[in-house]
C-alpha cells in the first residue's frame, strides 16, 4: 500500500543561507522583530498579521512560509476556512474591509514592480488603520518578502509533512 508519504517528491535545499550569510539572516530576523514590535504598537491583531504573511508568501511561492503561516494563523485564532481563503479573498466574503485593505496593500507591495503603490490601494489602508498602522502593516509586508525571497530563492528550510494541526 503507498502512503501519502511514499509519493512525496523531496524539495531539495539550494543553500544553507542561514549558515552562509549568518549576519545577514540575523539582520532579517532584527526587522521581522521591529516589524512586530510596529504592530503590536499599532494594535494589529496577531491573526491578521499572519494572513498578511501567508497572502505575500502565496503570491511570492514561499512553500515554507506558507506553510509557517498558515499554521501561526490557525494558531492565533483564526479559523481554518478563512486561513484557506486567503489565496481567494477578493472572492471570498469572509473578510472584513480592513481586511480586505490589508490584503490589498500586501499585494500592491509585493507586485510593485507592476502596481507602483496606487494611491487608492494606500490610501484605503490608511482609511482602514491609519498612517501608523499602515506603516506597519508595510514593515511586515516588506520583512515577509525580504523572508520570502530568500526562502524561494535559496531553499534553506524544509516544509516536513504532518498528520494533522
Amino acid at each position: 500500500m503507498t502512503t501519502l508519504t511514499d509519493a512525496l517528491v523531496p524539495v531539495t535545499v539550494r543553500l544553507d543561507f542561514d549558515a552562509l550569510a549568518p549576519a545577514f539572516s540575523r539582520a532579517v530576523t532584527e526587522l521581522d522583530d521591529a516589524a512586530t514590535d510596529q504592530l503590536d504598537l499599532a494594535g494589529i491583531d496577531a491573526g491578521l498579521r499572519e494572513l498578511v504573511r501567508l497572502r505575500a508568501s502565496q503570491l511570492n511561492g514561499c512553500a515554507y512560509c506558507v506553510d509557517v503561516h498558515s499554521r501561526a494563523a490557525r494558531r492565533a485564532g483564526v479559523p481554518a476556512q478563512r486561513v484557506d481563503a486567503v489565496a481567494v479573498w477578493l472572492e471570498s466574503g469572509l473578510f472584513t474591509a480592513a481586511e480586505r485593505a490589508a490584503f490589498a496593500l500586501t499585494e500592491e507591495v509585493t507586485r510593485l514592480s507592476e502596481t507602483h503603490a496606487r494611491e487608492e490601494i494606500v490610501t484605503g489602508a490608511v482609511a482602514a488603520f491609519g498612517e501608523e498602522g499602515t506603516a506597519a502593516l508595510l514593515s511586515l509586508i516588506i520583512a515577509i518578502n525580504v523572508w520570502n525571497a530568500i526562502g524561494v530563492t535559496a531553499r534553506p528550510w524544509r516544509v516536513a509533512p504532518r498528520s494533522a494541526d
